[in-house]
């Protein structure tokens, strides 16, 4: 399925959540940190008002709650404005 955000509106594949295990004990998927950095696989066109700065293949560091999550084939996204991003990584 492909997804084109709108407007300002980016599509992020968040990076996978980092596994620390001590001493045999396993932590299930919900006490792991989730991730705040990830890859943005699309995005918008941005707005009159605002031109997009990132692009796909930016990797970008984002808010703890920022964006909404969405599953597409099986796969989890994010999307979010693009004034939830922080930083882009390079």
């Amino acid at each position: 399925m492909n997804i084109k955000p709108l407007a300002d509106r980016v599509l992020i594949s968040p990076a996978p959540a980092e596994e620390v295990t001590m001493s045999g004990i396993i932590i299930p998927d919900s006490a792991k940190e989730k991730p705040l950095r990830g890859t943005i696989v699309a995005a918008g066109n941005g707005t009159k008002d605002e031109e997009m700065v990132v692009k796909k293949g930016d990797t970008v560091l984002y808010g703890k709650y920022a964006g909404t999550e969405i599953e597409l084939d099986g796969e989890k996204y994010l999307i979010m404005r693009q004034s939830d991003i922080l930083a882009v990584i390079e």
